[in-house]
Parts: structure tokens; C-alpha cells; sequence
């Protein structure tokens, strides 16, 4: 680890207050050593995996990261706080902050260089000898491993320094007491917070590491009951034993650190835990022996579990990364509980790949709004494909065709090679037949994100169902989420293993997809129905200042997340509406509506930098470069750059020139038959120009309001903000101060 940290990266007297100034204080360094190339750009990546998932873990620690394109070598950072800074672990600040930067393609040896630091921020003497380090050059070298922490009594509690391979993520592993560790309440050491120290030395021989066995220290003793890789002395069925997988989004941090906590919380509970931690560097499969004799499962992921049916028929504990890093003792706890009780929640049978993308994309303890919004977008965003697809291809069909093409024949019974009609009629009728998936994909995949792949079939079904009965829209949100509910609960009943084979292929479609077609033709799919009927007579009969306030509401809804649940809510019941053959003028006024002020947000943000580029950064003025085309294409996503790194005035700016766009849409009576594309499309539009002209308005008041409330930020005296002029601040991400950099 040499050549990735040296003294000039340290700082034992950080003096940010804020997750955003320490990340950004440590990066100058990076920058002024070469290994950063744009401190803006850096920053931005680093927020955004912040975005993902808080940094901060338990015992004071604080571990930005991400990779990035911006950086040229792999580098870490150490900072040392003596108030305290923010990372949002349960405890409380950090001391110890870690600002670790991969390139885009950084190498697999230096990845597990760092998923052997990882490894080593658990170790409770590692910490200690941080906090107590008396200069940077003697910091830097413990975190190189050029020297070894010193636990309690004076022996070396790291046998060796990290190696380049899997083998030196082994670490030791230290029984606490309540001693304070020498030095750690000295200068730069905790925030109201002392690190136990340890009470001996030993390492446990054999201590499970991904699947191998790390070298024993000399002269280290083995407890009885430790992680071994064979049943614990004296007991004649072995311990208990327990496989599991780590992974986080980067794969790079906390994917080992869950890791380490997990097999040192094994090791003091005495049961045999083998982790298998999937990271960047790639990750080696656990032996199928281990698995199948593994009493128990603990999935601790951010991101699917890669060959998850290996894990088939086990008892299992599926929660987020840092529920693996912070409360490993609870999750073996409640694994063995499980496993003494029979549960085999989802992994019940052979196959089935358990843990929900719901599941996949945190703890387990997020409340049911947010666990609703995630099922629903699980729907929308598998949709969206079959609606741009779909949509293009009936527009398409009526350019070529003219607008009486719904009326043509099928193309199986008459097709001239040498007519547009032909052509005209085989394109809308090729887009007919995907738009036909929209609700039962939607619906499936509702299902899906609530109990996986077993709920694709009465997902599917009961969104057939919901177009049979005319149900629509609203049928298909209701039978995906019926379809889900039901198959989770029949997995949580308890099968008996002779039946668990067939579950997946058999019993799980034929019980949820009965009940589901039940429920929606004789219970709620009547009501369903009437409920589509009233809403679309309702828009239908919409006129006059009704229709203007609904587009003004539609912009509103496009534009106050940048493509997230509110846009996609908006952009889904504008398609649900030109989702069948013949549909009404209301509805195409709505899709044009929609369009149009999903366009406002990236050409905006376009503008402004062409406008006004001493506002912005060199790295959002690239962006806005970009955004042009993002705009024009109808991809709102293309101002998100712009709004995470200042939320405050992009979007309620873009709010503004979206509603203004959506009102003038609708009382200009603009059509549109396609559900994407952007001014591609502009032909297929009814009253064109018009439309142009409420898309040109709601951009330029956007640009203006985005200017002037840029423009009043002042500087700090005597600033001159990065790549500007004449003055003015750096934008800077979401929460973050404005930081001057000096001229």
C-alpha cells in the first residue's frame, strides 16, 4: 500500500464540519499530489455512492469512497477530527475518516489492498494506534502496515502488513474489556468516544476468511469454538455453521468490513462462519461442500447476491451491508433462531433466488412507504421499455400510414411490399402488440419487486386480467401488488421438505395465480373498472382552464424529481392513456403535455451554462454540453447532475418552466400520439409550432430563474471560485457548504 498513501494525505487535525468539506479537504490533497484531475468531478462521484448508502459505521469511522474516472491511481486519504463529523453511522460522528478513490478501472490487486484495510478499521487496536498516532508520517505507516499497532501488554496485534492477495485479509482477533487503549484519549483521538483495548494478542488459527484459512500468528492460540474450518474440539456434532455473502454497491469498503464483523462476531459466539464477500476484485465461490453443510445463511448485500441458488433450502437472514458490519451478533442470533424454529423464508426450494429487489436495496427495516414506492417502480421501470418501443412504433405507423391506419387489416392477410400503407400498417400493428404487454408487465414486475421471481406468474396474469376486464391502469397496480402479497404469503408457510422441490415450478403459480384471477374477475376488478371509466370521462370532458391547471399539474409532477416516482407516476398515466388503438384527444393532449415539460429540465440547465457559464463548474459546464442532447431526446435525467449539486435552485426552477410548459401545452391543444422522443417526434405532433413555443417558454424561465438565484450567492472575501472569472461560489452537492478555493 506504498504507493497509495504517504504522510502528504494526512491530516491529523481535520477541521471540516460537515461530511461534504472533510471529503472535499481530503481530496485537494489528492488533487495537489496528482492522483485527482478534477476536484469537482471527484467530488460528485464521491456524493453520489454517499447518496446511495451512508459511510459512517459504528466506533467513530468514516469511509467515503467510489470510483471515478477522474482519478488516476488508487489513493487513500486519512483524516483525523477532534469534534466529530457527520457520517451517519448509529453512534454518532467520526474521528477517523477514510476517503479511499479507485479509478473507473482500477486494478484487482489494488482493490484487495484496500478490502484488506477494510478488513483491518475492525480491528479495535488498528483504530486505537490511529487515534493515538503522534504525526502524519507515523499514521501513514500504520495504515501502509509498515508498522504494526501495539495492543494492550505490548505485542503486536497485526502480525504482519497487508498483502496483495485474499490471504492478508486475515486479521487478529482481540476479546475486549473496558480498558481505554493507551493514547487513544490523546490529542486528535475520539469525540467522546474510547476505543477498548485488547486483552491478549492471539489470533485464532484457521479463522474463516472467504471461503479460506488464514495463517495462524506465531505462537497464537486457538479458542475452543473459534471459526475453524472443522468441528469444534470436544463436541461431537460440531458447531453450529453458518456460509455467508457480502457486497455493497462499490465493492470495494464496506463489502469487507461486513466481513470481518461477521467472522468476528462468530468467532465470539462460537460457530463456524465462512464469508464469501463479492467485491470488485472479484470474489472466490464457496466450496459446495461448506454450503451444503452449513446449518444457516446470512445474506449482508446492497446488491444482488450473484448464484444465490447455491443457498438454496437454508435457513436465512437477508439485511442490508451495514446491518452486517453494525449488529453481526444479532444477525447470527436471529439466523440460529430460525434455524431451530425450521424457517426457510424465501430459499425454500431449489431455484428460487430469495431476498426481494426491494430486500436487495437496504435494511430490512425500511418502513412500507418506502418499500410501496420501490415495489411500484420495480413495475414502471420494466414497462417504460415496452412503452418507448411500442409508442414509436404506432406513431411511426401513422406518419407512414395516416391517421386511419388503426383501421387497416391485419398485415398476415394483405401486405404489398410496394405500399407505405403496408409499411404504415405493419408498424402500428407491431407496436399494438407491444403496447399490449404494458399492464401485465407492469403488473408482473410489481409482483416481482415484492417476492421475486415466484411472483411473475400471478403478476402476469392478473394484468392479463386486468385488460380483459377492462381494468387498465389502476387494475394492473392492484393485481401486481395482490400477486406479490400472496406469494409472500405462502412462502412464509412452513413446507415439508419433500414438497419444497416443487414449490417454485408447481404449487407457488398454480395457489397465487387461482387466487388472483378470483380476486380481480369476481371481487375487485368490477369496481377496478368503473373507477378507469369515471377517470378517463373525467379527462375527457376536461376544457378550458380545467385543462390548463392539469397541465400545470402534470409539469409540476415531471419536473420535481428529475425521473424518479413522482415523474415516473405523471409519465405513466399519460402513456396508460395512449395505450390502446384508438385514443381519445384528451389523452394524446395529456402525452404532449408530459413530453413537453419533461424536455424543460436538461435544456434548461443547457442554456444556462451557454448563457451564464461562470455560474457552473468546468465539470457541470461539460454536463450542460451533454444535456442538450438529453433534452431534445426527452430524457429528464439529464439535469440530475445539475440538481444534486444544487437542489435548491434547480429544482424549483425547473418546477416553474415545467408547469408553465404543461399549461401552455394543453391550452395550445397540442397532440401526440408518442410516448418518447423528444422534438424527434415534432412531426407527429399536432400544432407543432405552438408546442415549441411552450417548450421554449418554460426553458427560458427556468434559465432565468436559475441564473438569478445563482447569481445572488456572494463569495467569501477574497474567493474566486474554481473554474470562474470574476467570482461568485462553486456549486457544490446536496448539504454541502459553499467552499471558497483560493485564487
Amino acid at each position: 500500500m506504498s504507493d497509495m498513501i504517504t504522510a502528504d494525505l494526512v491530516d491529523l487535525d481535520l477541521s471540516a464540519d460537515t461530511k461534504e468539506a472533510a471529503a472535499r479537504s481530503l481530496a485537494e490533497r489528492m488533487v495537489a499530489q496528482g492522483r485527482v484531475t478534477d476536484l469537482d468531478g471527484f467530488l460528485a462521484d464521491v456524493a453520489a455512492r454517499e447518496a446511495q448508502m451512508p459511510t459512517g459505521l459504528d466506533g467513530g469511522i468514516g469511509i467515503p469512497h467510489c470510483r471515478s474516472a477522474h482519478v488516476t491511481e488508487p489513493t487513500l486519504a486519512f483524516g483525523r477530527s477532534a469534534a466529530g463529523i457527520d457520517f451517519g453511522a448509529p453512534d454518532g460522528p467520526a474521528d477517523l475518516i477514510f476517503l479511499i478513490a479507485a479509478p473507473a478501472g482500477a486494478d484487482d490487486a489494488h482493490l484487495t489492498i484496500l478490502s484488506s484495510l477494510a478488513r483491518q478499521l475492525m480491528n479495535a487496536d488498528f483504530t486505537a494506534a490511529l487515534r493515538s498516532a503522534p504525526d502524519a508520517e507515523g499514521a501513514a505507516a500504520l495504515i501502509r502496515g509498515d508498522e504494526a499497532p501495539r495492543a494492550a501488554g505490548g505485542t503486536d496485534a497485526l502480525s504482519a502488513a497487508p498483502a496483495s492477495d485474499d490471504s492478508a485479509s486475515a486479521s487478529a482477533s482481540a476479546s475486549q474489556d473496558s480498558a481505554v487503549a493507551p493514547g487513544a484519549a490523546s490529542a486528535g483521538a475520539t469525540a467522546g468516544r474510547t476505543a477498548p483495548a485488547a486483552t491478549g494478542a492471539a489470533t485464532p488459527a484457521g479463522s474463516a476468511t472467504a471461503g479460506r484459512t488464514a495463517p495462524a500468528a506465531t505462537g497464537a492460540a486457538t479458542p475452543a469454538g473459534s471459526a475453524t474450518a472443522g468441528p469444534a474440539a470436544g463436541s461431537a456434532e460440531g458447531p453450529f455453521r453458518i456460509v455467508a455473502v457480502t457486497s455493497c454497491p462499490t465493492g470495494i469498503a464496506h463489502t469487507y468490513m461486513a466481513a470481518e464483523s461477521l467472522e468476528n462476531a462468530g468467532r465470539e459466539a462460537g460457530v463456524e462462519i465462512t464469508v464469501e464477500p463479492q467485491g470488485s476484485a472479484g470474489f472466490t465461490r464457496l466450496d459446495p461442500a461448506v454450503i451444503a453443510a452449513a446449518d444457516a445463511v446470512i445474506f449482508a448485500h446492497d446488491v444482488p447476491v450473484r448464484e444465490k441458488d447455491r443457498f438454496a433450502g437454508k435457513p436465512t437472514v437477508d439485511v442490508g451491508v451495514k446491518a452486517g458490519i453494525n449488529r453481526p451478533a444479532e444477525l447470527i442470533a436471529e439466523v440460529r433462531e430460525k434455524a431451530a424454529r425450521g424457517e426457510t423464508t424465501a430459499l425454500a426450494a431449489a431455484g428460487q433466488d430469495a431476498g426481494t429487489p426491494v430486500e436487495r436495496a437496504g435494511d430490512s427495516t425500511e418502513g412500507y412507504g418506502t418499500k410501496l414506492r420501490t415495489w411500484l417502480m420495480s413495475g414502471v421501470s420494466y414497462m417504460v421499455p415496452f412503452v418507448a418501443a411500442g409508442g414509436l412504433l404506432i406513431a411511426l405507423g401513422f406518419a407512414i400510414g395516416g391517421y386511419k391506419i388503426n383501421k387497416a387489416p391485419s398485415v398476415m392477410d394483405h401486405f404489398l411490399w410496394t405500399q407505405a400503407d403496408s409499411w404504415g400498417a405493419l408498424l402500428f400493428q407491431i407496436g399494438g402488440v407491444a403496447f399490449g404487454f404494458l399492464v401485465p408487465v407492469l403488473a408482473g414486475y410489481i409482483a416481482y419487486g415484492m417476492a421475486d421471481r415466484p411472483g411473475l406468474v400471478p403478476g402476469f396474469v392478473g394484468g392479463a386480467i386486468s385488460l380483459t376486464i377492462n381494468a387498465g391502469f389502476l387494475g394492473g397496480l392492484a393485481a401486481g401488488l395482490i400477486a406479490g402479497g400472496v406469494v409472500m404469503a405462502i412462502q412464509r408457510v412452513r413446507i415439508p421438505a419433500a414438497l419444497r422441490g416443487i414449490m417454485p415450478v408447481v404449487v407457488i403459480p398454480l395457489i397465487s395465480s387461482a387466487i388472483v384471477g378470483f380476486l380481480m374477475f369476481v371481487v375487485i376488478g368490477k369496481p377496478i373498472a368503473s373507477a378507469q371509466k369515471a377517470m378517463t370521462d373525467w379527462l375527457g370532458g376536461l376544457t378550458g382552464t380545467n385543462a390548463v391547471l392539469l397541465g400545470a399539474l402534470l409539469g409540476l409532477m415531471m419536473c420535481f424529481d428529475l425521473g424518479g416516482p413522482v415523474n415516473k407516476v405523471a409519465y405513466t398515466f399519460a402513456t396508460a392513456g395512449i395505450a390502446v388503438s384508438d385514443p381519445g384527444d384528451s389523452a394524446m393532449k395529456i402525452m404532449a403535455a408530459v413530453m413537453a415539460a419533461g424536455m424543460v429540465p436538461p435544456l434548461s440547465m443547457a442554456l444556462a451554462t451557454t448563457v451564464r457559464g461562470k455560474l457552473f463548474t468546468p465539470t457541470e459546464r461539460e454536463n450542460g454540453k451533454a444535456a442538450w442532447v438529453l433534452g431534445a431526446s426527452f430524457i429528464s435525467e439529464g439535469a440530475i447532475p445539475f440538481a444534486a449539486a444544487d437542489p435548491l435552485r434547480v429544482i424549483p426552477s425547473s418546477m416553474v418552466g415545467g408547469a408553465i410548459t404543461g399549461a401552455l401545452s394543453m391550452a395550445f391543444g397540442a397532440t401526440l400520439r408518442a410516448p418518447h422522443g423528444g422534438i424527434f417526434v415534432v412531426p407527429l405532433i399536432g400544432n407543432p409550432l405552438l408546442y415549441l413555443v411552450a417548450i421554449a417558454a418554460g426553458v427560458c424561465a427556468t434559465t432565468a430563474l436559475v441564473v438569478l438565484l445563482k447569481g445572488l450567492r456572494k463569495p467569501a472575501p477574497g474567493a474566486t471560485p474554481t473554474g470562474t472569472a470574476d467570482g461568485g461560489t462553486t456549486p457544490t452537492a446536496p448539504g454541502r457548504k459553499e467552499q471558497p478555493v483560493a485564487a
